[in-house]
């Protein structure tokens, strides 16, 4: 009972008690010792604070809440799978609604080739359903498992079938969204085509719940691959890989689902750190890639347009060495290095992240005169440029100095946040490419983004949000006492 009274004591009198009817008191998690898995970034770089978790089981108890959060000026995090990488889920006061409980998946429409979801679905769950149904939902990430439809929803999530199907805003027919007030906003139609006014779901799609909960989706499905072709290619540098896209590219069309990058460092440390992992290649080489063609005919003879390419791209000297999957489990194997990347890396003790994205054709050039510039900057540093080049989306992690002090490395973040972001934006891209802006990458945005479109961003939240309740502080900075993110305070701090 102290507990709970320490918790509610951060909200206003009376708050709990009239939260409790409308949820059951299994939908309240109100100690310190039950919220705090809540607070803290994926990471474990960012923890805040609330007085109270919310687990609401439908769209009612959800609007039900943001009402009484309204009445009350409580500001509200909505969570998801706890999965993000900005700080973007992280509260600084007041309650968290949790949309854990709303995971219900409905029926597929095969005729319109559609799948209606609540928030809380799992990813993973929602390919299973549509692959049991005969048909494919694309998005893919390595988080899958843990990930759910509203937070891929919030941060418009990409993941390595871009090239093909294109982000989550592009799989996304319709929403519905709790607002600021309580109103429920249905725009749950699974048509491709509605030009009757504004297309409004698009403003909820990567606004990372600052104007709306996002409580359910419909979503776009596709024919499920019957034919796919995967093949682990080394290659001397990121413009013999560049060079390698294009003329898959040329050749395959639409069939090239994926294609992605590695360095020989990703490599090491899945070896060194991933049970099982073995090198698809006879000698180490210092890049590789992971190509991947599908087609939902059966009968697709892509094994053998892909060895073509390779063929001629190895004659060109495009190509070191390239391993073509001879069955499933090769092709999983040659995968799951890839989606291993981002946890060995914790293993190889403090990273700064960088998800960014430059155009195709300045890919190479930005990889390698970037990893130059922060090699120049700190001897010893090991940068992780990987992720997906066929859409110019790239993780540009940099793993600290063997021996370094974790927190010495983490200090530096800002230092090279210049150089990585600097380097991004003289070649017209963008800071923040599929992970979101959140807290972490908030206040980099006056530096780079238009200032036009900054100030319309503010106004569209002040216009939606006027008491700035729904997670303030993050994606667009309203409010002078937000918090910050401060790497060398070893997390968040309040800017007063």
């Amino acid at each position: 009972m102290a507990d709970e009274m320490q918790a509610a004591g951060r909200l206003p009198s009376g708050f709990l008690d009239a939260a409790r009817a409308i949820l059951p008191e299994d939908g309240m998690l109100t100690t310190p010792d039950r919220i705090r898995p809540y607070l803290v970034e994926a990471r474990g770089l960012i923890e805040g604070e609330a007085g109270a978790v919310f687990r609401p089981r439908n769209t009612d108890e959800v609007a039900a809440l943001m009402r009484l959060a309204r009445a009350h000026r409580v500001p509200v995090v909505a969570l998801g799978g706890r999965t993000g990488l900005t700080g973007g889920g992280v509260p600084f006061g007041g309650i968290v609604l949790s949309l854990e409980r709303m995971n219900r998946i409905g029926v597929v429409d095969a005729a319109n080739a559609t799948l209606r979801v609540e928030a809380g679905a799992v990813l993973q769950n929602v390919q299973e359903a549509a692959r049991a149904a005969g048909f494919l939902f694309p998005l893919s990430l390595a988080s899958e498992g843990s990930c759910t439809i509203g937070g891929n929803i919030a941060t418009n999530a990409g993941g390595t079938a871009v090239l093909r199907y294109g982000n989550m805003r592009d799989l996304v027919l319709g929403i519905e969204a709790v607002l600021p007030d309580g109103q429920v906003l249905d725009v749950l139609s699974g048509l491709r085509k509605d030009n009757a006014g504004y297309d409004l779901k698009h403003l909820f799609i990567g606004s990372e719940g600052t104007l709306g909960i996002v409580t359910a989706a419909v979503l776009k499905l596709f024919p499920l691959p019957r034919a796919r072709a995967t093949a682990f290619i080394a290659a001397a540098d990121p413009g013999a890989v560049v060079a390698l896209f294009e003329r898959l590219r040329a050749a395959a069309g639409e069939r090239l689902t994926t294609f992605e990058i590695l360095p020989r460092f990703a490599l090491e440390i899945v070896l060194r750190h991933a049970p099982g992992s073995r090198d698809p290649l006879g000698a180490p080489a210092p890049w590789y890639a992971l190509a991947e063609l599908t087609s939902p005919e059966a009968g697709a003879i892509l094994d053998e347009q892909l060895t073509e390419v390779l063929g001629a791209a190895l004659e060109a000297g495009l190509v070191l060495d390239a391993a073509l999957a001879a069955s499933q489990r090769e092709a999983g194997d040659f995968w799951r290095i890839r989606e291993a990347v981002s946890e060995c890396q914790r293993h190889e003790g403090g990273s700064i992240k960088h998800d960014v994205s430059v155009p195709i054709s300045r890919v190479a050039d930005f990889m390698v005169e970037t990893i130059a510039a922060c090699e120049a900057a700190m001897p010893g540093i090991r940068p992780c440029a990987f992720g997906h080049i066929g859409d110019g989306n790239i993780h540009f992690n940099l793993s600290q100095p063997p021996g370094m002090d974790k927190a010495a490395f983490l200090a530096e973040w800002h230092r090279f946040n210049r150089i990585v972001h600097d380097a991004v934006h003289a070649r017209g891209g963008s800071i923040a490419a599929e992970h979101g802006v959140g807290l972490i990458k908030r206040d980099e945005l006056p530096r780079y983004k238009d200032p036009a479109a900054l100030a319309l961003m503010a106004v569209i939240k002040r216009a939606v949000d006027p008491l700035n309740l729904l997670n303030p502080g993050k994606v667009v900075r309203i409010d002078a006492g937000s918090p910050v993110f401060d790497p060398a305070a070893g997390g968040a701090g309040n800017s007063g």
